[in-house]
This record gives structure tokens, sequence and C-alpha cells, in this order.
């Protein structure tokens, strides 16, 4: 059993319709048909949602996501209309807040991978492989691929795993126009944004993407190249054969592992509150993933 520890109750605000609540992100629709995607500041671990926040974690994803979407506007559209606040709704909502367009959603996590980490590292232990495609003898945990490979998963719903899947089950499933669009997409902005890090000194080892159809356009949906969605090493501690460190979560997952949380991640028991040591560490990985980034001080 996962999922949320204590789930929101949604904010109200006229003129909007409620759609979901996913880990991070609340969804409406306003009165035009368009999305208004409100980030907050809650943190997931393990298939949980947990009780504890990171303070301007919300803004982080947002402001980062605004960002990246604009490196990317010549390689790819994206779904943002505006990031206006609409009438009504609370303060706390100014710097969260993306008003987006109404896609056709293609329902696969589409994932691309430079370096051999996390599921990756384990079914290659186990098969040689990742996702169906056959990888050379040798490599290790943040080894760099030959070149980066585009590994897509089923999308799963709140509390479950998704699922790694081959490129064939893709196209079995999306078609094979569309798996064929997702996979050139997935890796070409993946390609873009690893040259882009990397010229600032962090290493952009896996990442996801979620696309969506406007009329015929493929589209750029969600958020993109955060610490919520990528794992970010630094250039310069870099090491092959070890876990590196990294710009996300860590520091939350370390402490929900670790003796002092008393929690057995295979139980069914909801994790315990996150200390405040974790917490500012947390948000202070996030921060730095913006500001080494963007190039800009987050205050």
């Amino acid at each position: 059993m996962s999922g949320f520890v204590e789930k929101p109750e949604p904010i109200e605000v006229p003129g909007l319709v409620h759609l979901h609540t996913g880990k991070v992100r609340e969804l409406y629709r306003n009165e035009a048909g368009d999305l208004v995607m409100v980030a907050s500041d809650r943190m997931s671990a393990f298939d949980w949602v947990l009780p504890t926040q990171i303070p301007d974690k919300g803004r982080v994803l947002t402001r980062l996501s605004l960002w990246w979407f604009d490196q990317l506007r010549d390689l790819a559209d994206h779904h943002v209309i505006s990031t206006d606040v609409p009438e009504g709704a609370p303060a706390d909502w100014e710097g969260r807040t993306l008003v987006c367009k109404s896609l056709r959603m293609v329902p696969v996590e589409c994932v691309a991978r430079g370096y051999l980490t996390g599921s990756g590292l384990l079914e290659y232990q186990e098969s040689r492989t990742v996702c169906g495609l056959a990888l050379p003898e040798g490599l290790v945990n943040g080894s760099e691929l030959p070149a980066p490979i585009f590994t897509p998963a089923t999308k799963a719903e709140v509390g479950e795993h998704d699922e790694n899947v081959s490129y064939e089950e893709v196209a079995r499933q999306v078609g094979a126009d569309t798996a064929a669009q997702l996979r050139q997409a997935t890796l070409a902005v993946y390609a873009r944004a690893r040259d882009i890090a990397r010229e600032r000194g962090i290493i952009l080892a896996d990442t996801k993407f979620e696309f969506g159809f406007d009329g015929d356009t493929l589209v750029l949906a969600d958020e993109i190249l955060t610490p919520d969605s990528s794992r970010f090493w630094p250039a310069d501690q870099w090491q092959p054969g070890r876990a590196q460190p990294s710009y996300d979560k860590q520091f939350v997952r370390d402490w929900l592992t670790s003796p002092e949380s008393g929690w057995d991640r295979h139980s069914e028991l909801p994790p315990p509150p996150l200390p405040e040591k974790v917490v500012a560490a947390t948000r202070q990985k996030y921060v730095e993933a913006y500001e080494h980034l963007t190039g800009t001080g987050w205050a």
C-alpha cells in the first residue's frame, strides 16, 4: 500500500473546476477550457506523498520549467499559455501556477537515459539490457552510456510504480508513428538539455517527459527538467561505480531508509514526518539546481 499520507482537500476557486490531485500538482480547468496547473510544495518518495512539505519547492519547479521551455523553444513546442494567477485564487498560487493548453495526452512516460543508474541499473545487472535494449558489458552505477537511449514507461496512478516497457510495446499501444515521434523528440530534447547542463557543471543523467498533441503537433507538457523529474549530478564529483551526489530528493530517501526514521519502506505503514534538517537540506539542493542551471539567484 502507498499513496498520500494525508491527501489534501483541493482549494475551491470561482470559475475553476478541480480535475485531479497529483503527487505534486493540483489540476483545474478554467471557463475557457484551458488547464490550470498549480505546483505545491509536496514531496514524494518511495511511491508515498509525504506528510512534510519542502518550502519553495513548487515555485522552483515552476520557474525552472519555464526557463527550460524557453531554452528549448526552437526545438519543441510547449503547452504553457501564461503564468497569470486566476482571479479569486489564493495569493500563495503566485509563482507556482501555469495556465496551459488542453492537450490530447499520450499515456507514456518518455524517459531518456545518458547514464546508468536507478531502475535501469537494476535491469542491466540482471540482463545487460534496459527496456529490452542491449548494452555492453562492464558498465557500473553511474557509467555514461555509449549513446543516450529512450526507455519508456507506462504512467501509473499515485502510489503505483511506473513500469518500464519496450519501444515495441509503446508502438503497439499508441501506434508506430506516434512512438517514433516520441522517441525522436525525447532524445532531441535530452541532448540539448544535457549539453546546456554540462556547460554549467551539471550532468543530466536521465530525465522524463510527458507529451500531448495539440491538433497534429506533438507538444511538451507537464514540468520538464526539474529535480523532481531528472537526475542532476555535480560534474566535478562524478565517479562511476558508486551512487552519485545529486541535486534532488536524495536527502529525503536517505533519511527515510536510515535507522533514525524508524520506518520500513516495505511495510504498509506510511512514512513519518521529515525532520527540519532534512527539509532544509532538500530545499537547498532544489535551489542550488535552479541557480546552477539558470545562472541566476533564487531570491
